[in-house]
């Protein structure tokens, strides 16, 4: 995938992000696939009506917003608070690989930053904006949040901290979402943990502990 807006992404994350997309789409697709199969068996075995009823049900399951997430999680690295500051704040922030990872188009303005994503052979265009802000505490902490949403819906927030700990930095982050999810985006939670070290490992970062919860 190529840089835009003068832009170029990190080749290894890229690929990594790629791989997972790649792995993501059958999978997604396979949820899809079982409706169809649960659908096309109740309609073997009763009636049309029956069958529609049941396929209903499912979709209604399937789609009904019912998840939210959220967690934190705490990095290590060996470039300088600087370094990680810039990057976090950037247009490309490693936390957020799978999304500028796998988009068409990453443009830039000001401290927005904003990913379009074409599914469905360019049927369906998904438009991520994050806005950046960098502070720094009292104590000279520096934090950087950053205000994602997807479509013009509030998708999530994340709170880096940045802190220099005996000749690296540590970065801990914070997420919260609330946006919910239906049953249908649980593969893409569950795969998105297989490559979510991998992405930040090629980036120069190290996940030192994990805390995710994808639930009621």
């Amino acid at each position: 995938m190529s840089s835009t807006n003068g832009l170029q992404r990190p080749q290894e994350a890229v690929v990594v992000a790629t791989r997972y997309l790649r792995r993501e789409r059958p999978l997604s697709g396979l949820l899809a696939i079982l409706v169809v199969s649960l659908y096309l068996a109740t309609y073997r075995m009763t009636s049309l009506l029956p069958a529609v009823g049941v396929a209903a049900l499912l979709v209604i399951i399937v789609r009904a917003p019912i998840f939210q997430s959220h967690g934190t999680v705490r990095l290590q690295t060996d470039a300088d608070p600087e370094t990680v500051v810039a990057a976090f704040s950037g247009p490309m922030p490693p936390v957020l690989t799978f999304q500028w990872g796998i988009a068409d188009e990453v443009t830039t303005e000001t401290d927005t930053a904003t990913y379009r994503t074409s599914y469905l052979f360019g049927l369906r265009t998904v438009v991520v904006t994050v806005n950046t802000q960098t502070n720094t505490t009292s104590n000279g902490v520096r934090t950087v949040e950053l205000e994602i949403s997807a479509n013009d819906k509030p998708w999530a927030t994340y709170t880096a901290t940045i802190t220099p700990k005996n000749e690296q930095t540590v970065v801990d982050v914070e997420y919260t979402s609330p946006r919910r999810f239906g049953l249908r985006r649980l593969p893409q939670q569950f795969l998105a943990e297989r490559y979510r070290n991998e992405a930040l490992a090629v980036q120069g970062y190290t996940v030192v502990e994990r805390d995710s919860h994808f639930g009621f």
